[in-house]
């Protein structure tokens, strides 16, 4: 055993986690970041479909249960960076409406414990820190001020598109990404949605946060460094010790403070394994996984040669379904599926047809919200994680597709085929730890901390009280950084 004693320890390096460590960096306490997985090496195969998507050189080969326990290989990544390595780097608000409650066809989402005001300073401050480019042109934005740097282009095809959209009656906006596009392209004729950064023009947890909290002598990173337990001291309140492996031996850290952001899965079943923080209950419970399908529209008269495509959404039927009815969710831009992945996707299909459909076919990726359920839940049996998703607000999913193989047709494609993601495609999860303002409900505080122990806090996607319909990381970015600054206030 070896033991140490820093100021704060935070298990893992995505997106909460890094961002927390940006945030507390220019304290001075000590800092020790613990990740299980190891840096993306600069001569990985990054730009490589058939590594990435059949024999994956950047997946785990760890498997979990089903809700009837029977084995599968999820989709998450244990990397420096988490996740957000291979992400397709859209960094929206959440919309000022999923703050409050909200009704839906088959449900309710419940409001948050506080509004989208007293986030919006915390997005702002996010923004700055993963160099958001955008411009304001969505009806539904939330009000805030300009982005720190201009859009990434629509190539021509794909301001085609856009017009088209907009003829057929919807507003294409603008998505707010997280890419340097010149430095991307000059490291390959890619685009970036799925594909793995090398540091080369992605703004991820890695590259943006992590880089800043590693700037500092008082942070330091420990890779391979897989957390075992945490332990409860002597009072029966404050998280003690924290156990973890590396390198085949077990060590152990001794934190004033103890921060969790090792993914929505992974954080509960840390919880779970360690009996901690879950004295109501709800550790594991309200899991949330975006119900996300893909769809492809084709026009034998359209030419789709763009690299990278994913510059555009619509919300037209985010707050409604234009109806008067409920919220249906987000329609965005798919990265560009070339053939070799549509080939990959779909092997049956020969190679010519792939290369004809993907050369007059533009990619699209719908997105509905998940609703918080207490028994869609994470549980550890037998030293395995079982995840046990029960999809909700599947009604509101098949509008959102129908209305979009509609508006699409009225675009001129006149062929929209979709396929949904399965529960095996980590489509944003979320919700394991959720915050509240009631503990017997919440597993943490709205600040972010644990209602059981008072140095334990958790910074990643586990904390969403729900899961809205827009891709998460810049509202855990923000929360992480709100939950910096108290943090900051209580250090001694």
């Amino acid at each position: 055993m070896t033991r140490a004693e820093p100021d704060i320890v935070i298990i893992g390096s995505g997106i909460g986690g890094a961002t927390v460590a940006a945030g507390l960096a220019d304290t001075g306490a000590r800092i020790v970041i613990l990740e299980r997985g190891y840096r993306i090496p600069d001569d990985a195969p990054a730009r490589d479909p058939w590594r990435i998507y059949t024999n994956s050189a950047f997946r785990s080969e760890e498997t979990w249960l089903d809700a009837d326990d029977q084995p599968f290989e999820p989709g998450n990544y244990y990397n420096v960076g988490g996740n957000s390595k291979l992400y397709g780097a859209v960094l929206i608000r959440y919309r000022a409406e999923d703050f409050a409650e909200m009704h839906h066809a088959e449900g309710i989402s419940p409001a948050w414990p506080f509004g989208y005001d007293v986030l919006a300073p915390w997005y702002d401050r996010a923004e700055a820190l993963f160099r958001v480019r955008g411009t304001r042109d969505d009806p539904t934005e939330p009000p805030h001020g300009p982005y720190p740097f201009a859009p990434v282009p629509d190539e021509p095809a794909i301001a085609q598109v856009r017009a088209r959209l907009n003829r057929a009656g919807v507003t294409a906006f603008t998505l707010p990404l997280g890419v340097d596009i010149d430095r991307w392209l000059a490291a390959g004729s890619t685009g970036w949605d799925g594909y793995p950064d090398t540091r080369c023009g992605k703004m991820d947890a890695e590259t943006c946060s992590l880089a800043f909290a590693l700037e500092r002598a008082n942070v330091c990173l420990e890779e391979g460094a897989e957390v075992l337990s945490l332990n409860i001291g002597t009072d029966n309140r404050r998280v003690a010790e924290v156990v973890y492996r590396q390198n085949g031996e077990t060590r152990i850290l001794r934190p004033g403070t103890v921060i969790l952001a090792a993914g929505a899965v992974q954080s509960a079943a840390l919880l779970l394994r360690s009996g901690i923080a879950n004295s109501a209950d709800q550790v594991g419970r309200c899991f949330m996984n975006h119900n996300a399908s893909a769809l492809i529209a084709i026009d034998p008269r359209f030419r789709n040669d763009a690299v990278y495509q994913k510059t555009f959404g619509i919300n037209d039927w985010y707050l409604g379904d234009g109806a008067g009815g409920p919220p249906l969710g987000n329609v965005q831009a798919l990265g560009r599926v070339t053939p070799d992945i549509l080939k990959i996707q779909v092997p049956q299909l020969p190679r010519p047809v792939a290369r004809w459909i993907s050369h007059h076919a533009v990619d699209l990726y719908a997105i509905s919200e998940d609703l918080p359920d207490p028994d869609s839940r994470v549980t550890v049996r037998g030293g395995k994680i079982k995840l046990a998703w029960r999809r909700s607000n599947m009604a509101a999913h098949r509008a959102l597709v129908s209305k979009t193989k509609a508006t699409m047709r009225r675009a001129g494609f006149p062929i929209v085929l979709s396929r949904l993601f399965d529960g095996r495609v980590p489509s944003h999860q979320c919700g394991t730890c959720r915050m509240g303002d009631d503990p017997a409900r919440s597993v943490i505080d709205p600040d972010g901390r644990s209602w059981d122990h008072p140095n334990l806090w958790i910074t990643d996607a586990a904390a969403l009280p729900t899961s809205a319909a827009v891709n998460p990381a810049l509202t855990v970015a923000a929360l992480a950084l709100r939950a910096a600054d108290t943090i900051a206030k209580e250090l001694p």
